[in-house]
This record gives C-alpha cells, structure tokens and sequence, in this order.
C-alpha cells in the first residue's frame, strides 16, 4: 500500500474511532458501532489482499479501546476481522459488475448487511466471552443492531459521494488499488 494510502485509511480509521468513542452506551454498555462506515470506505477504494485483515484489525482494536461494553473488547477485534473479510470479499467479487451508481448502491447495501454481519457476531461473542445473558440477544439485535445499521447504510450513502468526489480531486483513487487478490 502506498503511503499517501495508508495515511487515508489511517484517518478514515482514527475518524471512526473517534464517532465509536463519542457516542453515548445504552443500557449494558452496548452503543452504536459507526466507526464500521469508516472500515467500509476503507474496505472499498483502499484494501487489497494484502491489507484488509490489518485494517479489519487495526480497526476491531481501535473500537475495543473505546467500548464501553465490560469485557468488550476482545468481541470488537473478532467482529472486526470477520466482518472485514467478508465485506471485502463480497465487494471484490460483486463490485465489478456494476457502473458507478450501481457499485454506489451496492456499497450502501453492503454497508447495512455488513453491519448486521459485525453486529451479530459481536453479541454472539460478547456473551460467550462478556457473560451478556443470551436471552437478551433478540432483544439487543432489534434494539441495537438493525437500527445501527440503518443509520450506517444511511451515513454510507451521504458520505459515499463526497468521499468518491474528494478522492478524484485529490488524485487518491487513481493511486488506490481497487479490490485483488494478487
């Protein structure tokens, strides 16, 4: 990865740690997880093979350090890293049969199941390692999940634009490697 890459994904990373950090916990610690919509961004104009379990990675440890869920950082750098290679996967192989508006589509709907995916794997492994009660899933997956990734969809589409038009200015896309796997 280039340098002027890394630094994007550096400040991608830190912007979203600092949205995970600034949002209020609800009841038992748990909060809504943005800091997936700078992970996704980061995920679609910057990763390759080489790089996405690092940002996966990096990213679970960043929303570890600033969870407010007891016990909740381990589950952060799990759901992490599986909801990066998923994402990253499914937007390499799909990505390339859709034009602009399409792949823009795409990645916003990508974005909300991702956030269902990094939700749900975060409860289920925040009570094995937690002791959230495993009876309060449903109701944290309703109260928690889905909402979240409404609003992550949403925060996708409006920041998706204006991500795309400052990295054409600015010369990153065309320095950035598209999703590979070499």
């Amino acid at each position: 990865m280039k340098l002027k890459n890394l630094i994007v994904v550096a400040l991608l990373l830190a912007i979203g740690t600092v949205l995970h950090a600034v949002v209020p916990g609800l009841p038992f610690g748990m909060k809504s997880d943005f800091s997936l919509v700078m992970l996704f961004f980061a995920l679609y104009f910057f990763a390759d093979i080489k790089t996405f379990l690092i940002i996966g990675l990096v990213d679970g440890i960043l929303a570890g350090l600033t969870t407010s869920l007891p016990g909740g950082f381990f589950p952060n750098v799990i759901d992490k890293l599986v909801t990066s290679t998923v994402v990253f996967f499914v937007f390499y192989l799909f990505a390339h049969y859709f034009q602009a508006k399409g792949k823009y589509v795409f990645g916003v709907v990508l974005a909300g199941l991702g956030t269902m995916l990094s939700g749900t794997i975060f409860l289920a492994s925040a009570i094995l390692i937690a002791g959230i009660p495993a009876v309060a899933f449903g109701g944290m997956f309703i109260s928690m999940v889905l909402p979240t990734a409404l609003v992550n969809a949403v925060l996708l589409a409006i920041i998706y634009p204006i991500i795309v038009k400052i990295g054409e200015r600015s010369g990153f896309f065309h320095a950035a490697p598209k999703p590979t796997l070499h």
